[in-house]
């Protein structure tokens, strides 16, 4: 679709809401896909550390540590998939503009909590491999590093926009 100025001379999207809640749920639904990829594969690997021989010799600090990362692990599973499961549900029901905001805030959680999966899965891997307090470093450093990829970096670029760079500026997609 070709931008055109609107009423008010401001060039964008002319939809309606129910195709701005269909573009905005096919977005989501990409972002998701990517989302989800990563956490089964970690979620996977995690279930498998048990298992492993080498497991019984972990101190008790570390296994605390693996229990809160499974927990993690498990809770961003399924927030990531619980807007699938939520537009499933409600499919028919004219609600796909609620569910498309729903969905984006169960999104955004979904990646806190892959945030804190992903710490703790370092913290973990690493205390084992180092066997030091360098660990604690390198975590805090990529926490860092996460925060300001997932976090940062997107709300600079949204504070940096004016309304007339992109769509309407209220709320979550």
């Amino acid at each position: 679709m070709t931008p055109t100025a609107g009423p008010s001379g401001d060039p964008g999207r002319h939809e309606t809401p129910e195709e701005r809640a269909d573009r905005r749920w096919t977005d989501l639904l990409q972002e998701l896909r990517v989302a989800q990829m990563g956490v089964q594969i970690l979620f996977g690997f995690l279930l498998a550390v048990v298992f492993q021989p080498r497991f019984a010799e972990l101190s008790d600090t570390d296994r605390n540590i693996y229990v809160v990362t499974v927990m993690l692990g498990s809770a961003t599973a399924a927030t990531l998939i619980g807007p699938v499961s939520y537009h499933r549900l409600l499919t028919g029901r004219r609600l796909k503009p609620q569910t498309v905001a729903w969905a984006s805030r169960m999104t955004v959680l979904g990646l806190v909590l892959l945030f804190c999966t992903m710490c703790s899965t370092l913290l973990l891997i690493l205390r084992v491999a180092l066997h030091n307090s360098v660990a604690l470093w390198l975590v805090g450093g990529m926490a860092v590093w996460f925060l300001a990829c997932w976090f940062v970096f997107p709300a600079r670029a949204l504070a940096r926009s004016s309304p007339s760079d992109g769509e309407e500026r209220a709320g979550p997609e």
